[in-house]
Formats: structure tokens, C-alpha cells, sequence
């Protein structure tokens, strides 16, 4: 039977070592490379044959949102999976809306993620029974959404940053945007969420689970 090859990205060395000894317990599964972000892991799936990649949200260079997205881009017909220690509530949809394969909590079981990986290696997607619920509820149209899922992916990455501590100065310059542009962002977030001061951001994200107060 063909194994499927997985590349493992992460910022953190050794969550990604972790994370690859449980995969090499497993025969179906190949790590076939490791990547610290973004740029690293572009330069790997143009030098390896890679069925999965197993996708990190928050990396230091880039979101990981915004990395699927350039890898859907270049190599669509490989995989992703996004793993991230952010709650499936808030970011399941998000990624399969994002083209990803299924979404998976860092705190997951080694069977949950060899799961995963197969249904995604065989082209299909990976959904929990919590999200598939979620799917359900919201084309019901007399379910309300989360607050959440009116912002879009930049939005949701300025929310984060915002409640962190970060300045609009320190988001522009990580982003690489002009400050307007995030003042901008920051202004819609405030309409969005009905927010009306900081303080009621940090509030809001650490309700949702996006920070840790």
C-alpha cells in the first residue's frame, strides 16, 4: 500500500519533532520534510513528491491561512490539513471554507490524526462529528452565525494581533501593510463585532478563546 507523504509545518522545532515521531509510528505514513514557515515549505513542495502537508495557523513569518492559500495556488492538488492549537469552533469552517481538507486541535489523539491524514491523502475531507454539526447549523436560516464568521481571514488576523497587545504600528509592519490599512481593519472589527473600545476587543477574543488572558 502507498504511504502517504506528509510534510509537517510549524515555527516550534519541536512540536514539529513531536509531531513527526507520532506520524513514524504509523506504517502508512511518510514525513517526507519539515518547514519552519511559509517560504520554507514552498521551496520543499517544489523539490518533493508531498500528498499532505499538515498546516500550523500561527507562524512567525505569515498566517497560515494566507500560506494555504499560496500553496492552493501553486500546488492545488496537494492537501492540507491545518493543525493549530486555536478552538475547531472558531476556525474548522474557516479552513474548509479556505480550501483546507479538515482542521485539527493540537491536543488531538494520534488515531484523529492518522484519520486525517488518510482522508485527506485519498482526496477527501476530514470533519469531526462537532463540525459536521456546525456545517449542518449554519445553513439553517434561523440559526444565527458567530460573530466570528462575518470577518474575513485578515480580519481574523488583526483580531488576534489587536487582542495580543500589538499596536496598529506593529501589525502594519508585520503584515507588511501602511497603518491606514490596518487602522482600517481595526475600524471595521470594531463595527462587525459591536466593540466599542479595546478593552472590549481583549474581552471578545479571550470569550472565544483566541487569547489567553
Amino acid at each position: 500500500m502507498k504511504r502517504a507523504r506528509v510534510v509537517i509545518v510549524d515555527d516550534h522545532l519541536m512540536l514539529r519533532r513531536g509531531i513527526a515521531q507520532i506520524l513514524g509510528e504509523n506504517p502508512a505514513i511518510e514525513v517526507v520534510g519539515e518547514a519552519a514557515g511559509g517560504p520554507d515549505l514552498m521551496q520543499l513542495l517544489r523539490n518533493a513528491a508531498v500528498d499532505v502537508v499538515l498546516l500550523d495557523i500561527a507562524l512567525n513569518d505569515r498566517d497560515g491561512f494566507d500560506v494555504l492559500k499560496q500553496m492552493r495556488g501553486e500546488f492545488p492538488r496537494i492537501a492540507a490539513l491545518m493543525l493549530s492549537t486555536y478552538p475547531e469552533s472558531q476556525f474548522g469552517v474557516r479552513a474548509l471554507k479556505s480550501g483546507a481538507a479538515g482542521y485539527l486541535n493540537k491536543g488531538c489523539s494520534p488515531e484523529q490524526l492518522y484519520d486525517a491524514i488518510a482522508k485527506a491523502a485519498a482526496g477527501h475531507l476530514y470533519v469531526t462529528p462537532e463540525l459536521a454539526e456546525r456545517l449542518a447549523l449554519g445553513v439553517r436560516a434561523d440559526t444565527p452565525a458567530s460573530p466570528l464568521d462575518s470577518l474575513s481571514n485578515r480580519e481574523m488576523q488583526v483580531l488576534k494581533l489587536l487582542a495580543s497587545g500589538h499596536t496598529v504600528g506593529d501589525i502594519a509592519r508585520e503584515l507588511s501593510l501602511s497603518v491606514n490599512t490596518i487602522s482600517t481593519y481595526r475600524a471595521r472589527l470594531f463595527e462587525k463585532l459591536a466593540i466599542k473600545n479595546p478593552m472590549e476587543l481583549v474581552s471578545f477574543a479571550a470569550r472565544h478563546q483566541l487569547v489567553t488572558l
